[in-house]
């Protein structure tokens, strides 16, 4: 497991290192180190890990990125991006500051999301965007400034 700069873990945040965990084998026999498959995890720059969650080994935590309390990663999040639930499904995309970011202005490549709290403008690639989108409630799309923040 990788651990990058600036990772917060918040209290009994679980982080698993094999994907079929077994004692013993088939026949009974106890497991020897040589029949663990150990699978790697990276939680990115900044990003922080709620209290209570759990990240299944494989899954990579995005830079800036916040799982919330008790969520269970199975998959990559995004940059940026707020998971929530079990499993963790994007619920949004957060500042670095740590609040929601809010509304949205397009270009041809990449959408730019805007903290309501700090004022900082955070690009995210268009494909990124798009996958995510039609979960997200509290972001709307708008071809004028940025807005939309509760």
């Amino acid at each position: 497991m990788t651990l990058e700069d600036g990772v917060f873990c918040g209290p009994y945040s679980v982080f698993t290192n094999d994907k079929y965990p077994r004692a013993v084998n088939p026949d009974g026999s106890l497991k020897a180190a040589s029949d663990w498959t150990t699978t790697p995890t990276r939680v990115r720059r900044g990003a922080s890990i709620g209290a209570n969650a759990t990240v299944v080994c494989g899954a990579t935590v995005g830079c800036w990125a916040m799982v919330g309390a008790g969520a269970v990663v199975t998959h990559d999040v995004p940059d940026y991006a707020l998971v929530c639930g079990v499993p963790a499904r994007v619920c949004g995309f957060v500042c670095p500051c740590g609040r929601r970011l809010a509304g949205a202005q397009t270009s041809a490549d990449a959408v730019i999301l805007r903290c309501p709290q700090c004022g900082r403008e955070v690009a995210l690639a268009r494909p990124v965007w798009e996958e995510h989108a039609a979960a997200l409630t509290e972001v709307s799309l708008s071809a004028g400034p940025a807005g939309g923040a509760r």
